[in-house]
């Protein structure tokens, strides 16, 4: 059996899976405590990391019905994320790892957003076998990539040129007035609104599979002010439901463009924008094989 750790942000994951990739548990354990400060502060979230491990990682293991004995390999994420952070993951790896006399495996975070689709994660989703399309968004990182073997290499065909998708939800929301994380908050208050009140940029002009997020910031940042303080509050869902439109749209673009040049039948989506509904109804209309991670999953919750 692998135990598996993640902590590159502000929630602290342990998960307990098998070689032939089916998850035996999963556990997270969110820090509530970012929500007033509007964003993730790094220094408090790796010192509630250090607080919050040893009690994920004990869960995990009595779901799994598992023992550190029987830990076979242990996996963590070495990178790319919140260095203090990932510090905590890491050294808890190592030290496990030293104890148990277990082999280490450090692992790229966006790999391991393109991997997960190996898994048996339940609702139609995984294992996916290559050759496949895989988009991940998240709020750090948004790329597009084919996946043509089980190895640690893929080919990225687009990624972000200035800012992510995840991080266009996150500082929409700000300008909207709504609470961190904005991604959930938004994709609430757009379900009152007009998708098409307001016209958006989803950088279609923009050829290519590279994907662009600072000018549609811009445009709602300017709307805002344009409509003036109370308009805009009258339209915040109009605002929403616009603004989640042209980010649903600048992605879905971009895959179906992929598609057609690569003439690849099957998408795996990963990342946290992944939970986005409008995202994944979209994306299922167009017509390929889709593999979308369950929104579900066992949780501790230590604050």
């Amino acid at each position: 059996m692998i135990l598996a750790l993640e902590t590159s942000c502000d929630d602290t994951c342990a998960a307990v899976i098998t070689p032939d990739g089916r998850i035996l548990s999963n556990v997270i354990s969110s820090q509530g405590v970012h929500a007033r400060y509007g964003g993730v502060v790094p220094e408090i979230a790796s010192r509630h990391h250090l607080e919050l491990i040893g009690a994920v990682i004990d869960d995990a293991l009595e779901r799994a019905g598992a023992s550190l004995g029987r830990i076979e390999l242990i996996g963590v994420t070495r990178g790319p994320g919140l260095i203090a952070a990932l510090l905590v993951g890491v050294a808890t790896a190592k030290a496990l790892a030293a104890a148990h006399r277990t082999p280490l495996a450090p692992v790229d975070h966006l790999h391991g957003h393109v991997a997960a689709s190996f898994l048996e994660v339940g609702n139609g989703a995984g294992p996916l076998e290559p050759p496949f399309l895989s988009l991940v968004a998240s709020g750090g990182h948004t790329l597009l990539a084919r996946v043509v073997d089980r190895g640690p290499g893929y080919e990225v065909l687009g990624q972000t040129l200035d800012d992510a998708a995840g991080e266009a939800f996150d500082k929409g929301a700000r300008l909207l007035g709504l609470s961190y994380p904005g991604g959930p908050a938004l994709e609430r208050l757009a379900r009152e609104g007009d998708p098409e009140a307001f016209a958006f940029p989803t950088a279609a002009r923009m050829g290519g599979l590279d994907f662009s997020f600072a000018g549609l910031k811009t445009a709602l940042l300017y709307r805002v002010r344009e409509l003036g303080e109370a308009e805009a509050d009258r339209r915040r869902a109009d605002l929403a439901a616009s603004y989640q439109r042209a980010i649903v749209e600048s992605l879905a673009l971009r895959v179906e463009r992929a598609i057609a040049e690569t003439g690849v039948d099957r998408l795996a989506i990963g990342g946290g924008v992944a939970a986005n509904g409008p995202l994944r109804e979209r994306l299922s209309t167009i017509g390929v094989e889709l593999s979308a991670p369950r929104r579900s999953c066992a949780r501790t919750t230590r604050r």
